[in-house]
């Protein structure tokens, strides 16, 4: 896909089809009021004849208007001008984009990013429209004996800014978003690919084959690496399963050599029936998913290679398969992690935090900046958040405020929940250090509460993505998120001044 910036009239375009938006009060776009004048009237007379209301995702596909030199012109409706915000304009770029590649148009040429946005510019409308283009146009086939007929797909698309002041900004959002958009992707692919498929070791794969693609260094420890380093928490939830642990651990090295790193951290589930403690089956075929945290990871390292981004940041995804078997852990095992720190397991199912404990304690080595960990770990997320915002906790308000500040931007949101100490109390036990889960009460605060006990040596926010990694319902599938919001963010860190601050050893 070819992503442009320009900036001109309606009636010098001459490409396949020029986009413009109508809102419900009857309103034309700065853009359909220059059709509407070149054309002689027609868009006026087609507004009153009432085939086209402006509702929000409405279109119509306009052929040979006077005077106007491109194939077609798309009427998109924006719905109520007033209530124009970041969710609509969005909205009505995807139904744009949906209906020119259904119906065979191999390029547009986009009037939408000169709509008012509340509190946006243009470089952001022009990067969301990349990135809202190309998740649109998403496809998962790979596993389809024949793909889909699509006879012309759309190429090419020209996104139109105001003035030709605002086309260098634009330049510089359409590479921001063509970078997040194959992060996303790859995170997707990741997270559709059956458990058959996408194992430990094919993650592995993945993240090695990244190091041939981009500057980045990858290294994987085996179950011998992990035993050796105490890592028993992890080890534990592999036991249950015929595939091996991995242990991935990617670097890029961007930055300057004496820079603290940022350290993301995937949870790697590749599949999760629950272990001893087994899932219901409804639904249990998603459960491939349970790995997105790590596929997220790779796709943001993916995202910021491709941006050349001046940061050091370290990808580390523990890797494994949570399966019930006569060796898997039982409840009322205690497992002693890489920390010295000892669990009991009252359930299985709430494996996520084993191997992402070890995982944090690994972390310290590479004295970080700060750390953000990533995964799918609780239903109470989704119970607390529905599908719209991923549950943010940390130690560190400034890491936290960053975070909530790249989802706003990026618009892959984040909500902070409490991490108070009160809440730390629910994971006691009698039989070791602290249980692996709480109750019911509260159980994605708690689950933090687990691993904010590994990251007491530095900065660290966790991210739980369980309600925004997947789309439930008829449409199914990994959604990407939230590769935008860590890019966003890393893409922010690298743009404030840096501070000196030595970096501990990478090996």
């Amino acid at each position: 896909m070819e992503f442009l910036v320009g900036s001109g009239a309606p009636e010098t375009q001459r490409s396949a089809c020029v986009v413009a938006g109508v809102f419900e009060s009857g309103k034309l776009s700065p853009a359909a009021e220059r059709i509407d004048q070149i054309s002689e009237g027609a868009l006026d007379k087609i507004l009153r004849r009432g085939d086209m209301q402006g509702k929000l995702g409405q279109t119509l596909l306009l052929h040979s208007v006077p005077d106007m030199p491109c194939e077609r012109v798309l009427l998109v409706g924006c719905g109520k001008e007033t209530e124009f915000d970041e969710n609509n304009y969005r909205k009505a770029t995807a139904a744009a984009t949906r209906l020119l590649n259904d119906t065979g148009a191999t390029d547009m040429t986009s009037y939408l990013p000169e709509l008012e946005v509340k509190g946006r510019d243009v470089a952001w409308k022009v990067r969301l429209a990349v990135e809202t283009t190309a998740e649109t146009l998403y496809r998962f086939e790979q596993l389809k004996s024949q793909a889909s007929d699509e006879r012309n797909p759309l190429g090419k698309v020209i996104l139109m800014v105001p003035g030709r002041n605002d086309v260098a900004a634009g330049q510089t959002a359409v590479e921001e978003g063509r970078a997040v958009s194959a992060g996303v992707a790859l995170a997707k692919d990741l997270g559709n690919l059956p458990g058959n498929i996408c194992t430990p070791s094919y993650l592995a794969e993945q993240a090695l084959a990244l190091q041939d693609q981009a500057p980045i260094k990858t290294t994987v420890l085996e179950a011998a690496d992990m035993q050796a380093l105490g890592m028993g928490a992890l080890l534990s939830v592999a036991r249950g399963s015929r595939q091996p642990a991995k242990f991935i651990i990617m670097e890029y090295a961007g930055g300057r050599k004496d820079e603290a790193p940022t350290v993301l951290v995937g949870k790697g589930l590749t599949f999760d029936a629950g272990g001893i403690s087994l899932k219901p089956a409804e639904a249990m075929d998603e459960m491939k998913y349970d790995m997105c945290g790590g596929a997220s990871v790779l796709g943001a390292l993916k995202a910021i290679a491709e941006l050349k981004l001046p940061l050091h940041v370290i990808g580390v995804i523990p890797s494994s398969e949570n399966l019930p078997d006569g060796n898997a852990n039982k409840p009322g095992d205690v497992v002693t992690s890489m920390s010295g720190q000892t669990i009991e397991i009252l359930n299985t199912d709430a494996e996520g935090r084993l191997i992402l404990c070890d995982a944090l304690t690994y972390t310290e080595r590479f004295n970080p900046e700060a750390v953000i960990d990533v995964a799918t770990l609780t239903g109470a997320c989704v119970v607390a958040l529905g599908a719209h915002a991923s549950g943010l906790l940390g130690n560190d308000e400034t890491v936290v405020s960053e975070l909530l500040k790249a989802g706003r931007e990026a618009h892959d949101r984040a909500w902070q929940l409490p991490l108070w100490s009160d809440y730390q109390e629910q994971l006691d036990t009698n039989f070791a250090d602290m249980a692996n889960v709480g109750g019911r009460e509260a159980g994605t605060i708690t689950a933090a509460c687990f691993l904010s006990r590994y990251a007491k040596k530095f900065k660290w926010a966790h991210l739980d993505i369980a309600g925004t990694a997947w789309k439930r319902g008829k449409e199914k599938g990994a959604t990407g998120r939230p590769v935008a919001l860590l890019t966003r963010y890393l893409i922010n860190r690298a743009q404030r001044p840096k501070k000196r601050q030595q970096a501990g050893p990478t090996d």
